[in-house]
């Protein structure tokens, strides 16, 4: 629904425009009409009231035109004065015209009593003259100009003159009989400073575009938006017209408001015939519109393969960049055109110019789309299919030095994306896996991510961590640790991928220091993935480590975040493992965690903390008893061989001739034993 613009009393020149009403679209006619009125009232109030007429009521949704006759009048029908003769402006304080969003014009009157009227808008006069152009009648508009009464010059409140109504409606021989009557009137414009040579190209009445050249209609008047008749007869994509405005000297280099020029616009439009038309003109293949695209830019840019090779033909440059350091086959690549990326690559187009993000084309093709999955669901299977093609032409023009340069590598793109396909292609091609980000892009992410894996690990991928788990991806190069990314997800799946390709179970966390592994604090609340841990060389050890040991230990303090603290200086202390496990997020789990730990350590003390949590429990009361010393003799021994084998000799043991009940000792099962 479009938006009203009104017109009111009391300021000179000057239009208040309505909100956009296409929030109000569930409102009926009468109640936005309603809505309008008052906004325009208060409006008027605001900016203070009078009770002069309004001359120019404006609609944004109505396109400047022709005047037409009412339908339901044979003959013009007089637009009587705003406020209308049935109301007493001494009695009116405000007026407003409005367009609804059904394109009915409507003027609404405030009088001082308060009181309102809504009436819909007056019609304007339409003249004799451009009713008999409307309707074509050559004759009666010969025997109008004739009479004395009749005035050539006098606009509409669109600023239109007959003129431009027989241009709009086509009507050449109209054209001739009144320039024969008013020659001097053939480039006068409306109020949106269209001529009548404008008019008649955007209409495409070839005959009128000729009788007004012919007559010394100047094709380079331009209108607001600065565009020319040579530039809508291209837009029209009509190769006569072109024609023959450039045969009657038509500016072919003259831009638009946004430095777009006709050629830009055919280049668009893939029409080479046209092209060719201006080029033969002098039409400049490397004029760059106000953002540096330059009519190649535009041919790659939506995929025109013909006109892209005709304006190679005529001298473009193949390398030229935008204004945002792009060039042809960067943009190309990122709208996955395969067929412009393969004509652009064969004519040797340079594949390693960034734009002025770093960015290479290889780069913006590894993360064009979406995760294929989601492709194949949506239906774009062909699309997934282009950009692994765009992507395998690319990889031999790609420098592999100057990837490296870029400080990212075109696998972290793909794997952000979940583009499995491209990370399979890159992987293949042997682009290293273990490229880590440069410090700036790091630092782009709050968790300082630097790897390919990671971001795979972070989108819970597990197609593309096996990728580059296999391709020799290093699990422990990140800041934060891609295995506490899996483990505070709780994909075990994931999880074993990363143990079993040497993911370190004892990570600690740098900015956050604890006096036990911080893997150990994102699976407490799963005991599967705790005890895998264990069984996989976590070191339990540490959480009996308490420093405070039997004594009495003091209150947790509730630690601010820092972020919204900026101004309160956090000491960083090491985090004791009896403290986190007294949090309210794990202190009801605490009896099951300390039991997996137990049978992964010799002698250890409670310390009065965990003694005071199994005490809490009557059912943990068997836990508490477990830990107190001595240790059973098995469980030395077990720990015992476990640490003289080895957690890699311990995976093998299977191999050896080791009988069944020992190697589940040995791996915590012999609980399972009878199963």
């Amino acid at each position: 629904m479009a938006a009203a613009r009104v017109s009111m009393p009391g300021a000179t020149d000057t239009n208040l425009e309505f909100a956009d009403y296409s929030l109000y679209s569930n409102l009926s006619d009468d109640e936005l009409m309603q809505l309008a009125i008052e906004r325009s009232i208060s409006d008027a109030q605001n900016s203070g009231s009078g009770n002069e007429n309004s001359k120019t009521p404006i609609a944004l949704n109505r396109r400047a035109g022709p005047r037409q006759a009412p339908p339901s009048h044979p003959e013009p029908v007089a637009c009587p004065a705003n406020p209308p003769r049935t109301i007493n402006s001494d009695d009116v304080s405000s007026v407003s015209h409005f367009v609804t969003g059904y394109g009915k014009r409507m003027v609404a009157y405030r009088k001082y009593d308060g009181s309102m009227q809504v009436v819909p808008e007056p019609e304007e006069e339409i003249e004799p003259i451009v009713k008999a152009i409307s309707e074509g009648d050559v004759g009666s508009v010969r025997l109008l100009v004739k009479q004395p009464g009749c005035n050539l010059l006098k606009p509409n409140k669109d600023g239109w003159i007959p003129l431009h109504d027989a241009a709009y409606y086509g009507q050449d021989q109209c054209i001739k009989i009144i320039l024969r009557a008013q020659p001097g009137i053939i480039n006068q414009r409306t109020l949106k400073e269209q001529t009548a040579l404008m008019l008649a190209v955007n209409r495409e009445h070839l005959a009128c575009v000729e009788c007004l050249l012919e007559k010394g209609a100047d094709p380079d008047i331009a209108n607001k938006e600065r565009e020319t008749a040579l530039y809508k007869a291209c837009e029209k994509e009509n190769p006569a017209m072109v024609a023959m405005l450039l045969n009657y000297g038509a500016a072919v280099n003259k831009s638009c408001i946004q430095g777009w020029t006709a050629l830009h616009e055919s280049v668009c439009r893939n029409n080479v015939e046209i092209c060719e038309m201006l080029m033969k003109a002098g039409a400049k293949v490397s004029m760059a519109n106000m953002y540096g695209i330059t009519p190649i830019f535009v041919a790659a840019q939506s995929g025109k393969v013909d006109t892209l090779r005709m304006l190679l033909k005529n001298g473009a440059d193949l390398n030229s960049q935008a204004a945002d350091g792009a060039t042809a086959l960067y943009e190309a690549s990122k709208n996955g055109h395969e067929n412009i990326v393969e004509f652009l690559l064969s004519q040797n187009a340079d594949a390693n110019k960034p734009g002025k993000t770093g960015l290479l084309p290889i780069h913006i093709a590894a993360q064009r789309g979406n995760d294929s999955k989601d492709l194949l669901t949506l239906g774009c299977t062909s699309k997934n299919v282009r950009a692994t093609n765009i992507i395998s032409m690319l990889i031999p023009a790609t420098s592999k030095a100057r990837v490296r340069r870029t400080g990212i590598s075109p696998l972290h793109l793909a794997a952000e994306r979940n583009r499995n396909d491209i990370l399979e292609e890159l992987i293949e091609a042997g682009f290293d896996v273990n490229a880590t980000l440069s410090e700036d892009r790091s630092m782009m992410y709050e968790d300082r991510r630097s790897t390919a894996l990671y971001f795979a690990v972070m989108n819970n991928n597990i197609d593309a961590t096996t990728m580059l788990l296999k391709a020799g991806a290093n699990p422990n190069l990140d800041t934060f640790n891609p295995l506490l990314v899996a483990l505070r997800q709780g994909c075990i799946q994931t999880v074993t991928l990363l143990v079993e390709h040497g993911a370190n179970v004892n990570v600690y966390i740098p900015t956050h220091p604890t006096a036990f592994p911080a893997s150990v604090m994102f699976c407490m609340k799963y005991l599967p993935l705790l005890k895998y841990l264990m069984d996989n060389g976590c070191d339990a050890l540490s959480c009996f480590n308490c420093v405070y040991g039997s004594n009495p230990h003091p209150p947790i303090k509730t630690r601010r975040n820092p972020r919204y603290d900026a101004d309160e200086s956090v000491e960083k202390t090491c985090v004791q493992f009896c403290e986190l496990i007294s949090t309210e997020n794990y202190s009801r789990w605490a009896g099951p965690i300390i039991d997996v730990l137990l049978d992964y350590v010799g002698h250890v003390k409670l310390c009065a903390r965990l003694t005071e949590h199994l005490d809490s429990y009557h059912e943990w009361q068997g836990i508490k008893e477990k830990a107190m010393p001595p240790r059973p003799l098995m469980q030395l021994c077990r720990l015992t061989i476990r640490k003289m084998l080895g957690i890699k000799r311990l995976k093998k043991i299977y191999r050896l001739p080791v009988p069944p009940r020992l190697i589940k000792f040995l791996n915590h099962q012999e609980r399972e034993q009878d199963l």
